[in-house]
């Protein structure tokens, strides 16, 4: 392992956490436990910080007071994407009506890129991370965890969290297979850079048939494409790109429209991004010096707030740990009890994701047009945003403020409890 950062002097009695993850949860569960003082890294598989994929946004009063509280709402604000209205059309690419800004992009949409950005360089100061390397095992002794990496380096740490994603190593080696958990729902999306041909602006357009949807979108000044296709039992290995665009293309190879554009853009994309939208539903989210957190512990699928459940997630993780003194049980007890209501809530909200973006049949693809019309109408306007707002504020969010050490940006010892 080779540090890219340090800020931590070493000090045995800081609490050393370990976070194996550095997509939003682990970034932003490093500045909240550097902030309370803890000696924290962060490894990473991928080589460098990545950077790719789709808009994300924040909902609400609970996703804008935490973002507040970390001290990034402001320069997220400043990569806001501004989205404005997206055009459902038909088959034929005629439009059938207009989705208001607030109804796919909540109250503040950025790029996942710019996101991951912002949160990283806010963390620096309070992590060390390593790119390029991973967990291969993990054994819980009395004193703490050792951790082996990829790399042939072991390492003692006291506390370990898996923030590694819906496919976690951290989980597997300690929890047991993905299978036992992952809850599929017969939708795969696929994201990647693609051509601007139909001179979108701050915009997007979104064409379905029977199971497949394709989303075209601009935003500022990135061209993009979102696809989801409907195939019950596909088997698939999350690490093969050939693979995964070979399914890809079989899904929609032969449709009209932009498919065919959409398509060749594919074989070129450098931020190819596909897997199947499912969620993970565990009994429990710690066992010993381990936990979990964001999409390893729970992953609620598209529209279930994935990105504001993590960071309201690593607030509440952090600032338990540092409420109990770094009494993990306690903390992680604490941790489990105040989120597994709100995250059950997200993943209510989600579990509909696919059928809703691409409806199977011709028949609910029809009922699903209808019921955008009445969402987007004058009787029920902004009745969709009201609801989804209500989801992301669905805990109650506590006030760590007297835990903090005086917000310096240098350590701050803790003892192990």
């Amino acid at each position: 392992m080779t540090n890219t950062d340090s800020s931590s002097s070493q000090n045995n009695k800081q609490l050393r956490v370990l976070i194996s993850g550095a997509s939003i949860a682990g970034p932003a569960l490093a500045l909240w436990l550097g902030r309370y003082g803890y000696d924290v890294t962060v490894v990473e598989r991928a080589a460098e910080l990545r950077t790719g994929g789709s808009a994300v946004d924040y909902r609400g009063r609970v996703h804008r007071t935490v973002l507040e509280r970390m001290g990034v709402l402001d320069q997220l604000r400043a990569h806001a994407t501004d989205m404005g209205e997206q055009v459902l059309v038909d088959a034929e690419g005629w439009e059938l009506l207009r989705l208001p800004a607030s109804f796919m992009s909540g109250e503040l949409e950025v790029n996942r890129g710019d996101l991951a950005r912002v949160l990283y360089e806010a963390s620096l100061p309070h992590a060390r991370y390593v790119f390029g390397d991973s967990v291969r095992s993990l054994a819980e002794h009395a004193d703490g965890v050792t951790a082996t990496f990829e790399s042939g380096e072991s390492q003692e740490f006291d506390l370990v969290v898996g923030a590694d994603g819906m496919h976690s190593m951290t989980r597997r080696l300690v929890f047991g297979e993905e299978r036992e958990f992952r809850r599929d729902s017969g939708y795969f999306v696929s994201t990647f850079s693609a051509p601007n041909d139909l001179g979108l602006r701050d915009s997007g357009v979104l064409w379905n048939v029977p199971g497949r949807m394709v989303g075209l979108s601009n935003t500022l000044g990135k061209d993009g494409a979102m696809l989801v296709f409907h195939s019950p039992g596909l088997a698939y290995d999350y690490r093969d790109q050939e693979q995964q665009q070979r399914l890809v293309r079989e899904h929609f190879q032969g449709l009209g429209w932009q498919v065919p554009a959409v398509l060749d853009a594919m074989d070129r994309a450098e931020d190819f991004y596909f897997d199947s939208i499912s969620q993970i539903v565990m009994d429990r989210w710690s066992s010993g010096r381990v936990v979990l957190l964001g999409d390893a512990a729970w992953a609620p699928a598209p529209g279930g707030m994935g990105n504001g459940l993590a960071v309201v997630g690593a607030y509440i993780l952090a600032g338990e740990l540092a409420r109990h003194s770094g009494d993990h049980r306690a903390a992680f007890a604490r941790y489990e009890e105040l989120m597994r209501p709100y995250v059950k809530t997200c993943q209510k909200q989600g579990s509909n994701a696919g059928p809703f973006l691409a409806p199977p049949t011709a028949k609910k693809l029809k009922q699903r047009n209808r019921i955008y019309k009445l969402l987007c109408g004058r009787l029920l306007s902004g009745f969709f945003d009201r609801l989804t707002t209500k989801g992301a504020e669905a805990v109650e969010l506590p006030d760590y403020g007297r835990e903090l050490p005086e917000m310096q940006d240098g350590p701050h010892p803790l003892t192990v409890g």
